[in-house]
């Protein structure tokens, strides 16, 4: 199952962003999910995300998911690998078991991260890189319920 969704005909107005997808905190989802814009997750998810816009992943939410979006805010459990091309910011309750691949990179104190971080400061690092988290993402996939198509 993938969840695909399509973007408002407006993101910005006056400011303001539309939360194009929300998995709210009694929910859980299982499957892939594929978003255009702005995705929050508060509930359960067990496969991965791809998003095209900036995810948050609320407090509460817990996820067996690898995510990948354009800005990244992880305050919940994540247990995947992460690619943020722009960048991602753990929150002091986050944990995240996986590898993390971004631009830049916050984290709170008390967060819990256990994986390899990788923060590529140039271009060429960065396709590097993000060519090495597809490959190994395709080769875990092939014994996951949930492949992507990506």
């Amino acid at each position: 199952m993938a969840l695909t969704t399509k973007p408002k005909a407006t993101i910005k107005k006056q400011g303001k962003f539309a939360i194009n997808t929300i998995i709210g905190p009694d929910s859980t989802i299982r499957g892939d999910i594929d978003t255009s814009g702005f995705t929050r997750v508060d509930g359960n998810v067990k496969g991965n995300l791809h998003s095209r816009g900036r995810v948050v992943v609320g407090e509460s939410a817990r996820m067996r998911s690898s995510i990948t979006g354009t800005s990244i805010t992880i305050g919940g459990v994540v247990d995947g690998n992460i690619l943020a091309s722009e960048n991602l910011v753990v929150l002091s309750s986050a944990l995240i078991i996986g590898d993390i691949i971004t631009r830049r990179i916050e984290a709170g104190e008390g967060c819990i991260i256990h994986g390899r971080i990788r923060v590529c400061q140039n271009e060429e690092s960065w396709e590097r890189a993000k060519s090495e988290f597809r490959d190994k993402r395709q080769t875990s996939l092939s014994a996951s319920p949930y492949g992507q198509r990506y």
